[in-house]
């Protein structure tokens, strides 16, 4: 189940980075969040938890992150966008998840840290 988890982030992941970022986001905050870093905190929490357990702070801001597309969703007004982060919102979920499962798994059993990463095309 966790391996199959960590399958489906890194498709997620690869699904995004092939996804154009929205027209007239960059340098736009809606809800007091940067939507360019919205989407990179998410991107980069992602790729944490692929390379491996991301440690207390940074699991707690994993947490945190998934809680502000709460609020940033309903306030974009823009199809394609919605759609967008939509997307990057359920890409920290499955990472948060993940991760959870993660702190669940026997030791030694967390599967190989860089192999899910390693198939990303990071930019």
């Amino acid at each position: 189940m966790f391996e199959g988890k960590l399958d489906t982030l890194s498709q997620m992941m690869a699904e995004h980075m092939a996804m154009p970022f929205p027209p007239g986001f960059r340098g736009l905050d809606i809800e007091d969040q940067d939507m360019v870093m919205l989407d990179a905190n998410a991107y980069g929490y992602a790729l944490g938890v692929l390379q491996g357990p991301l440690g207390g702070q940074r699991g707690k801001g994993l947490i945190r992150l998934t809680a502000v597309f709460e609020k940033v969703l309903p306030a974009i007004d823009d199809e394609y966008a919605t759609r967008y982060y939509t997307h990057v919102r359920d890409m920290a979920v499955l990472a948060s998840e993940t991760e959870a499962l993660r702190e669940k798994q026997p030791s030694g059993q967390e599967g190989s840290p860089g192999s899910w990463s390693q198939r990303l095309d990071v930019r």
